[in-house]
Formats: C-alpha cells, sequence, structure tokens
C-alpha cells in the first residue's frame, strides 16, 4: 500500500512536471515569471485629464505587443484623481495589491518607495540610454534607475521678452547683470518685479533656486550636511542677495497679490520680470495669448557658471517589483520612449523633451532654457525635506513683511531640518 502510494505521488509529480514543460512555449515570461499569450497590464496613473491620450497609446502599445511578439495584452488603466492617487497608490501597495506599472514624484517619491522596496531596478532597459544625461539622474539612486520621467520642469525667473527687446536689455547672467537691468528698467519707469507673496509657496521658490544652484559650485554636499546634522543655512548666507534685490524692487501690496493675479498682472505688463516657473503659462496665456516671455536661470552671485536652470522630474513610471508579468511591465516603459511614436506622444501630453528620441518644437517660452537642458547647464532640484520648505514659506513672508531677520530665517530653516532629520533616523 505505502510502495503504491509512493509510485501514485510520483506519477503525478511528473505528470505536474511533464505539463509545465509542454505549457512552457506558449507560457515563458522574460522573467522566468509564467506569463501567458494572454496578459493583463494593470498601469496606475493618477493624471485623468490626460485619459484620451494615454488611451491611444496604450492601443498603439497592444498593436505593437501583438505584431512583434505575438501577445494579447489586455491594459487596466487607472487614472485616480492628483488629490486621491498618493494615498490610493500607497494603499494598494501596503495591501499586495500592487500595479504593475505606476506614476510616482520622482523627486519626492522614488527614494521613499525604493527604500520600501515596491522599486525595480530598470537601469538595464534599452530606453535608459535614450535619456538626457541632465535627466537620468533624476529618476535613479544609488546609480540604479528606477523609472522613465513623463514630466519634467525646467525654470529660475520668467521675464517680458518684448519688454526687454524694446529697451534694448539682455537677459542678466550674474548678479551685478541683473542689478543694471532693474536700474535701467527702473529710469525707464518700468517696475523690474512681480512681487505675489499672498500664496505663501512662491516666495519659498527661492530656496531650491539658490539651494540648488549654490550646492552645484561653491557649496558642494550642503544637503549631504544637513542630512547629516553638520551643516546650516549660515552658509548659504548669500542667498539674501537675490532675495533683498527682488523684494526691493517690484509691484505693490505683494500680500494682497496670489499667483492667478500676478500672472495676470505679469501678462499685462505690469513688471519686466517675475521669479515663477512656466507652470503659469496657461494663467498668463488666459489674461494675454499673444504673451511674448521666456524662462531663464536666475543669476544668484557673481558666478556665472552658477547662473543654472533648475531641473526637475515629477510624474515617472516604475514597475513593481511584485509585478508578475515584468517582461510586459518592461515592454511598455520601454514603449514610453519607442524611437517612432514617443515624440507624438509626448507632444500630444504637452511635456518637455527628455530625451534624444524627442524631435518635436517645445513651447516657444521653453526654447531657451531647452539650450541649457540640452547642453547640460541645469541643477537637479534639490531634495530639500518638505518640513523645510514649509519653515521657508512661513519665514519668507515674515521677512518680507520685516517680521523677521535673516538670522531669525536661518535658525528656523535649520530647526526644521533637525526635527526632519530626528523623524528620519
Amino acid at each position: 500500500m505505502k510502495k503504491a502510494l509512493t509510485l501514485l505521488i510520483a506519477t503525478a509529480l511528473f505528470l505536474g512536471i511533464l505539463a509545465g514543460c509542454s505549457a512552457g512555449g506558449s507560457n515563458s515570461s522574460g522573467d522566468g515569471e509564467g506569463s501567458s499569450d494572454k496578459v493583463e497590464l494593470k498601469v496606475f496613473i493618477g493624471q485623468p485629464r490626460f485619459k484620451e491620450q494615454y488611451e491611444t497609446y496604450i492601443d498603439q502599445f497592444i498593436a505593437k505587443q501583438k505584431e512583434e511578439k505575438g501577445r494579447d495584452v489586455t491594459v487596466k488603466l487607472e487614472l485616480p484623481s492628483v488629490n486621491e492617487a498618493d494615498q490610493l497608490l500607497k494603499t494598494r501597495l501596503a495591501s499586495g495589491d500592487s500595479p504593475d506599472v505606476f506614476a510616482i514624484h520622482a523627486i519626492n517619491d522614488i527614494p521613499v518607495y525604493d527604500k520600501a522596496g515596491y522599486l525595480e531596478d530598470l537601469s538595464g532597459e534599452p530606453f535608459v540610454e535614450k535619456l538626457y544625461d541632465t535627466v537620468k539622474p533624476m529618476v535613479s539612486r544609488d546609480d540604479r534607475v528606477l523609472a522613465v520621467p513623463l514630466e519634467t520642469l525646467q525654470w529660475g525667473f520668467v521675464y517680458n521678452k518684448d519688454i526687454f527687446e524694446e529697451n534694448g536689455l539682455e537677459v542678466p547672467k550674474t548678479l551685478t547683470e541683473m542689478k543694471a537691468v532693474v536700474k535701467e528698467l527702473e529710469d525707464k519707469g518700468i517696475t523690474p518685479f512681480i512681487r505675489a507673496y499672498k500664496d505663501s509657496y512662491i516666495p519659498q521658490l527661492f530656496l531650491p533656486l539658490t539651494v540648488g544652484a549654490l550646492e552645484s559650485t561653491s557649496n558642494k554636499g550642503f544637503v549631504d550636511s544637513m542630512n547629516a546634522g553638520e551643516g546650516s543655512f549660515e552658509d548659504l548666507k548669500g542667498m539674501f542677495d537675490i532675495i533683498d534685490l527682488v523684494h526691493a524692487h517690484g509691484t505693490d501690496r505683494p500680500f494682497e497679490v496670489g499667483q492667478d493675479q500676478g500672472a495676470a498682472a505679469f501678462a499685462s505688463g505690469q513688471a519686466a520680470m517675475w521669479v515663477q516657473g512656466p507652470w503659469m503659462a496657461e494663467s498668463m496665456l488666459a489674461t494675454n495669448e499673444k504673451f511674448n516671455f521666456g524662462v531663464a536661470p536666475l543669476p544668484i552671485n557673481d558666478d556665472e557658471s552658477a547662473t543654472l536652470i533648475n531641473l526637475g522630474a515629477s510624474t515617472s513610471l516604475a514597475v513593481s517589483k511584485e509585478s508578475k508579468v515584468k517582461d510586459v511591465a518592461k515592454d511598455f516603459i520601454n514603449y514610453i520612449l519607442d524611437d517612432e511614436d514617443s515624440s507624438a506622444f509626448y507632444e500630444s501630453l504637452g511635456f518637455n523633451p527628455l530625451s534624444t528620441v524627442h524631435t518635436f518644437e517645445t513651447y516657444p517660452w521653453l526654447e531657451e532654457s531647452s539650450k541649457y537642458v540640452e547642453e547640460g547647464k541645469v541643477y537637479q532640484d534639490p531634495t530639500i525635506p518638505s518640513a523645510v520648505k514649509s519653515a521657508s514659506e512661513k519665514m519668507l513672508q515674515s521677512y518680507y513683511a520685516d517680521d523677521a531677520s535673516q538670522e531669525d530665517v536661518i535658525a528656523e530653516l535649520d530647526r526644521a531640518w533637525e526635527e526632519y532629520n530626528k523623524v528620519n533616523k
């Protein structure tokens, strides 16, 4: 009886192995994970406003998979609202119900999600070699590429091209040149800067602009030293030079003006410059559809090598380490930078070119900043803790209102970073 039972079990195991081998020709995956000719790929992107563009591109991917690999791929696309996406994704990942491909914010999320073990290493994928060298570090961690970027931001300050051209002004590349431009504008009765402090994030913009530029040149390693509890914003006290210059030469009643009012004022010619980013383009063009403006790097001192574009990546696509169809997921990630189709896709989304495969014409106001990106004259948007950014919002508003000194601002930024270190160590 025991012998017969042993023989029966052995036979069953053999038949199971045989069945698995016979299915291997049609059910094998590039990662050996058993994906079938019929595959469901779950894609999660918190950008419902681009539903049509994503669905069109996914249809092209499905057709390409069928034609080139004989796969019948079904894509389950989730497009939650921006407000819901972050928490919903975290819940899905924590519960083991991970999408195969999901969108994250490159700068903010890659360190967090990588530490939690959710991100597949994509370093060996073909798309990596197509990225601009200036873009690749923004989706990397410890020399591993962990996502393909969709949206990038390139910014510094925006300026009214017509005002500059009509007055024979060149875009300044040093702080001294900026002071000269300010003087010439005021001599002609033109207000140099828009000041809009009602929305606290606007004063805060000086933080990444100054930290990024200084860390790239005279203060290398500043962020690491702050994370180690060894640095101080006292080391960056020179950042107040540009902050003070802008504040002293701007429009009236800044604490009554928010981003939309600032955009309207700028587009109607009330000032020549604004320390803002191209994300305000839609609001500016809503006031003046023919508004002629550009994006340039903000000079913070007299070191021209520090006058660089702030380049950051936001929405990027990662592959889940838990995916059961990684081969298809990676095919999809690579298709995002397809040699033939990617350029039209990014153009339809209104995103910036970030790869050698992107040949479309960018927005006219980004022509100047795009040249800086192509030439590598950029710094990566610095990884500053959100608590420190929040502290800078409050303190810079107080500083502009003469309720806080430079020393007060520095002390509070240092304190906020120290608190961050205590929580995260």
